[in-house]
């Protein structure tokens, strides 16, 4: 799938979120009394696809007005998205400081929320299809991130990427099983996919922390020119090559040449190729699986995104199986 097929997923549009006037009254009082001055203009964030609030907020300071990134979720609506703010205040507390990672300020859990408090980076997600100098500035980023994260940071504790993402990677084995519950000979292509499936969690063994969901709309391309990643809601320990692959996929969606990309980057360069398609097996899987879950009202565009990148991941695998010329 290109990118002249992905219309239906507005890329920096995908999110419904709350409003600052929309945040009970006695929590931005809260909030502004950390920030340390009434808040002065708000612009609410568009990508994503979660209803949480994320905002960049303008507020007084000592010196004038400042500015703070601020996310925030109601644990009684969403408690699940709250579980992984927290996870998030965990992790982003231990992040090194070199890393290309906003800054945690603070976090604070009242009135029913979580609210988390970063550095703001002037700047934007990526554009959608990628543009060519800001994905190689991404690829190049990730390189930074991986020295910094490779190996693991000391005290930055996060699950193994093969423990939890192999209970997501299933979809192919039970298609297989399914169609073959009868007698009937199984599709080569399922039976391929199924096996290579199988194969993701040995092939996730890895002793980097790596973001685990990392897209255009968890980067910002600063004013400046320097590339952040950010949401770490769901790191862990996985080979430095997961992030590539991740953003790589997106890529090939967009009409990219992703294999060329994945071998000319330093972090994939000598990556085991069986590896790279048993993941990329398994997160098509995953993507595909989840598209055909009910809608979710509080995030219109999350079964398309996750549609479309089912096709962009099978589509790049296809090409590196031989399935297609």
């Amino acid at each position: 799938m290109t990118a002249s097929q992905a219309g239906s997923v507005p890329h920096g549009a995908t999110a419904v979120r709350p409003q600052w006037a929309d945040l009970p009254e006695p929590l931005r009082d809260r909030i502004a009394e950390r920030l340390g001055g009434g808040v002065v203009a708000t612009a609410s964030q568009g990508s994503g696809f979660t209803p949480g609030f994320a905002s960049r907020l303008v507020h007084g300071g000592s010196g004038g007005t400042e500015r703070a990134f601020v996310k925030a979720v109601s644990a009684d609506r969403s408690p699940a998205i709250a579980d992984s703010y927290r996870a998030e205040a965990r992790i982003a507390a231990r992040i090194p400081s070199s890393a290309p990672v906003p800054a945690l300020r603070w976090t604070l859990e009242e009135f029913d929320w979580v609210v988390l408090c970063f550095d703001d980076v002037p700047g934007r997600p990526p554009a959608r299809p990628w543009k060519p100098e800001e994905l190689t500035d991404v690829l190049t980023a990730l390189t930074s991130l991986a020295e910094v994260m490779t190996p693991a940071p000391q005290g930055l504790v996060v699950p193994q990427a093969r423990d939890w993402l192999a209970q997501d990677f299933g979809y192919w084995g039970r298609l297989a099983r399914a169609s073959g519950a009868d007698g009937s000979p199984v599709d080569p292509q399922i039976a391929e996919l199924a096996g290579l499936e199988a194969a993701a969690p040995e092939a996730l063994a890895g002793d980097s922390v790596v973001h685990c969901d990392l897209r255009d709309d968890n980067v910002i391309v600063g004013d400046d020119g320097r590339v952040w990643f950010c949401d770490w809601n769901w790191p862990s320990r996985g080979p430095a090559w997961l992030d590539l692959v991740t953003v790589l996929i997106s890529a090939c969606g967009d009409g990219y040449d992703a294999s060329a990309l994945l071998s000319a980057h330093p972090l994939g360069e000598d990556v085991d190729g069986d590896a790279v398609d048993a993941v990329l097996a398994g997160l098509a899987g995953y993507f595909a699986d989840s598209s055909l879950q009910p809608a979710v009202s509080g995030s219109p565009y999350l079964r398309a995104h996750q549609a479309w990148y089912a096709q962009a991941t099978l589509s790049w695998l296809a090409l590196r199986r031989g399935w297609v010329g």
